[in-house]
């Protein structure tokens, strides 16, 4: 059996353009994608909602990593179609998709998922970002990315003007007690992987646990904070 939630918060912003939804077509299957428009673009709120919609739309069910690079390149497409010369609209986006066993996921930009087993992380997507190169280049450390100077320069996203290809996984679920965490910059930047951890460990329900990790970020953001938007899946196999 899946359990599911997800939450979003405005944060200190005027509006909100993180968008996230769910797609489920049997008890052991489920689709969840998430997004964060890029607000220095224009139209951030409309490429997030868009591609959230198109990507449930093209999932039917099952996948593979393959179909699911194909599903961002449908939203993708889509976006391009819905800008303007003065409306270059963009986003992120991060696919799960969860069938007969196995789980496959994709992404695009700096939303991740996180995959814990028995409360312990194993698992998580790096972003295409230019903290995450310098973290690969050995100049800063992985955990230094939430105070990087650079951030927020995301260099892959749907709606980009030069080719955009995204990354995706698939794994099989082994016996035990899976989680997965798909959360927005405005989410993972307050709330750290131990925390995540520990409150996993804690929480009595997938809505407890995005609650408990959500306090975490409360107590540490600042007045004008980005929107932070998260889901989380429990799946026992």
């Amino acid at each position: 059996m899946i359990s599911y939630a997800s939450c979003t918060d405005i944060g200190g912003r005027p509006y909100n353009e993180d968008c996230v939804d769910c797609k489920q077509t049997a008890k052991d299957n489920l689709c969840v994608v998430l997004a964060d428009g890029l607000g220095g673009h224009g139209g951030g709120e409309i490429a997030s909602r868009e591609a959230v919609k198109v990507i449930l739309e093209g999932w039917h069910g099952s996948a593979t990593p393959a179909l699911l690079c194909e599903l961002a390149q449908t939203a993708h497409r889509r976006i391009l179609s819905l800008q303007t010369p003065v409306c270059k609209m963009k986003t992120t986006a991060v696919i799960l998709s969860i069938a007969r066993g196995r789980a496959q996921w994709a992404h695009v930009g700096d939303s991740r998922l996180y995959h814990f087993i028995d409360g312990k992380l194993v698992f998580q997507t790096r972003d295409h970002s230019s903290s995450q190169i310098a973290v690969l280049m050995g100049q800063i450390k992985q955990e230094d990315i939430r105070f990087h100077e650079d951030r927020s320069h995301i260099f892959r996203a749907l709606g980009q003007e030069s080719n955009m290809s995204a990354d995706a996984q698939e794994q099989e679920l082994s016996p035990g007690e899976h989680a997965f965490l798909l959360c927005t910059d405005g989410f993972w930047e307050y709330v750290y992987e131990a925390e995540m951890e520990k409150e996993l460990r804690r929480a009595v329900s997938v809505e407890d646990w995005l609650g408990r990790m959500k306090h975490h970020l409360d107590g540490r953001a600042d007045q004008d904070n980005d929107n932070n938007t998260a889901a989380a899946v429990w799946i026992t196999v």
